[in-house]
């Protein structure tokens, strides 16, 4: 991104194609497609798909597709470059993506997933070309907690978390090597609330682990 927010892209496009062909870029190269004159306000890269909000709340994407990230708009499995994704989910407040998966949060605070794997809704949806959208009680809404929503969303290459606006940290998806910090080793079908010492500000996922920035309660 630019001081004029413009989405600028660099890598192998045989891998994550970005720029209308299949060349390598080694340098950043401003983006066209749907793009052209968005203003983008949030960017996500995952294993081998992209994903930009525009400040309007309005959700784009690019890349491979082989797990239905980007079907919504095309049978191809490689989107070569930016396409908006005319998802009825509301404005759009940030972005996520993964190896197979991929999650937004609108500006209600509530989530949505798509994409292959364990998407947060239980075993029997393991994939969704639409976004399905999480249940807020899932992450502590309730008629007592009605204040409760999902403030932030990210993704791992197969595992989500997601934190609320009173500093909890939830996860769900693949458990590898115990990345969850769920206190087993099993995967993780709906969103789990971590217990930690204090009220967390960020996390961040990686292949096989995660970090998360705590602000303690001492």
């Amino acid at each position: 991104m630019s001081n004029n927010p413009e989405l600028y892209c660099n890598n192998n496009n045989n891998i994550t194609p970005c720029l209308g062909h299949y060349d390598v870029v080694g340098r950043p190269t401003k983006l066209r497609g749907d793009l052209s004159g968005v203003r983008v306000a949030q960017v996500a890269a995952g294993g081998d798909c992209s994903l930009a909000v525009s400040e309007e709340g309005d959700l784009f994407g690019w890349g491979n597709s082989e797990y239905l990230q980007l079907a919504s708009v095309t049978e191809a499995t490689q989107v070569n470059v930016p396409r908006h994704l005319p998802f009825k989910v509301g404005r759009v407040k940030e972005a996520a993506c993964g190896g197979t998966v991929c999650a937004l949060l609108n500006e209600e605070g509530h989530v949505f997933v798509w994409g292959f794997g364990i998407l947060g809704k239980g075993p029997k949806l393991m994939e969704t070309v639409a976004p399905e959208m999480i249940p807020p009680s899932l992450f502590g809404f309730s008629d007592v907690n009605p204040e409760v929503r999902v403030a932030r969303i990210r993704c791992g290459l197969g595992q989500f978390a997601a934190i609320t606006n009173r500093g909890e940290l939830f996860v769900w998806g693949k458990n590898v090597r115990g990345c969850l910090g769920i206190g087993r080793m099993e995967d993780q079908y709906f969103p789990w609330r971590v217990t930690v010492p204090g009220e967390v500000m960020d996390v961040a996922c990686g292949v096989d682990h995660m970090v998360t920035l705590v602000k303690s309660f001492i």
